[in-house]
């Protein structure tokens, strides 16, 4: 007798502590009758009725959401963008817009912006005059004042 009785003791309180632990884990939406809380505590309270309960009445089946379509499934949007010729000629369009970069960037005739001098380079040596100073005819640099 106790062969049969302890084996189905263990089974019992196995099937108790799953119903608690999945009672426990499971998510407040999907509970049905009673809150959370109260479904735990019939199930602690009343160990295997509480647990037959709780698989029978408490526990709610998943809520399948709503299937979505992907967008080539979906004929409405199929409708929506338009037949094959007017996408090859959007693309024949395009493919000429970029032959034409492409032709402008490979024009060497086409001037380009100057080139940037590159850092601390002096600038280029030239005659220089001072606001306000008359242009030295010798060559030694600017003169304060006119000459007369």
């Amino acid at each position: 007798m106790v062969r049969v009785l302890l084996p189905l003791v263990l089974l019992l309180i196995a099937f108790w502590v799953y119903s608690i632990v999945d009672c426990a884990l499971l998510q407040p939406t999907r509970h049905r009758g009673v809150s959370k809380p109260v479904w735990i505590l019939i199930v602690v309270l009343l160990p295997v009725v509480g647990g037959i309960l709780w698989f029978v009445v408490g526990r709610g089946r998943q809520r399948s959401a709503p299937a979505s379509k992907a967008p080539d499934d979906d004929p409405e949007f199929l409708g929506s963008i338009g037949s094959i010729r007017d996408q090859d000629e959007r693309i024949r369009r395009l493919e000429a817009e970029l032959a034409a970069l492409d032709a402008e960037d490979a024009d060497p005739d086409r001037p380009g912006p100057a080139p940037k001098p590159s850092p601390g380079a002096s600038p280029a040596p030239g005659p220089s005059t001072a606001p306000g100073a008359a242009p030295d005819d010798d060559g030694d640099g600017p003169t304060r004042g006119a000459r007369g």
